[in-house]
């Protein structure tokens, strides 16, 4: 699923040779149906399982794009010579990186190359996010993060991301003026000067009470009235929430009821 940013945030799904805008189904019943066949979105062999979202298992333990610091920048090595692929980390992890602040489930701390701006956000669900430091390699901002980690959560609680529309107002400046007084001496350089705030509204008609996560593999089918479109979350009339991006690589059907 893709997001293009806009007020409200734009949201499309590739489904074989055809782009589907879901923001056009919202409010209409629809028919997701997973038709028991996995693909690689690396390679493109079919697996019986999927990992990390969408890898075969051969990808996943070989491809730089599953590598340790995709999760854990602070792992990362390829500022001293070390990837799986260092054409691949040239590109990824050797270009400037942004630490930030966001409300998103919470208030969290996150790290984002700097051409994902603003979509790792959206794709966090995030309301509001600042950006706190901006590092040349993807290491630093890990070590930043690690070091704001005692502070600030750095995972999403989807749970609340979901059920509220707008959750209580952050003052995402003064934060990062305090955040900023937690950072070492040493990493003080890497501040990031401008403190544009940036506010995401979702394409959501009414946000769920309490929600309940559907499992594809568990329930092939998926029938309900879209509500919202939320993160990688598809909201339903029910409560029922599916997170889109956990089942890449997965052929699935898209039905539209009405």
């Amino acid at each position: 699923m893709e997001a293009s940013y806009g007020v409200p945030v734009r949201y499309s799904l590739e489904l074989g040779a055809q782009e589907l805008c879901l923001n056009d189904l919202l409010g209409k019943r629809i028919q997701l149906t997973y038709l028991e066949e996995i693909h690689c979105i690396k390679c493109g062999r079919k697996t019986k399982t999927s990992f990390s979202q969408g890898y075969c298992y051969p990808c996943f333990i070989s491809a730089p794009e599953t590598e340790d610091c995709v999760l854990r920048p602070e792992l990362c090595r390829a500022h001293e010579g070390e990837a799986r692929d260092m054409q691949f980390a040239e590109n990824h992890c050797l270009i400037d990186h942004y630490v930030y602040l966001a409300v998103s489930g919470g208030l969290k701390v996150g790290v984002t190359r700097h051409h994902q701006v603003p979509v790792r956000w959206i794709d966090q669900g995030a309301r509001w996010a600042i950006i706190l430091a901006k590092t040349p390699n993807r290491y630093l901002a890990g070590t930043i993060e690690v070091a704001l980690k005692s502070y600030y959560s750095d995972k999403t609680n989807w749970r609340e991301m979901l059920i509220h529309e707008d959750p209580a107002f952050t003052d995402l400046p003064a934060e990062k003026r305090k955040a900023i007084n937690f950072l070492h001496p040493d990493f003080r350089e890497y501040v990031y000067p401008d403190d544009q705030l940036t506010e995401i509204v979702y394409p959501v008609l009414e946000y769920p009470k309490k929600v309940k996560s559907f499992n594809l593999d568990k329930s092939p089918v998926l029938n309900g009235t879209l509500t919202g479109i939320k993160g990688q979350y598809l909201i339903f009339e029910s409560g029922e929430v599916i997170n889109i991006r956990k089942y890449g690589g997965y052929l699935v059907e898209l039905v539209n009821n009405q």
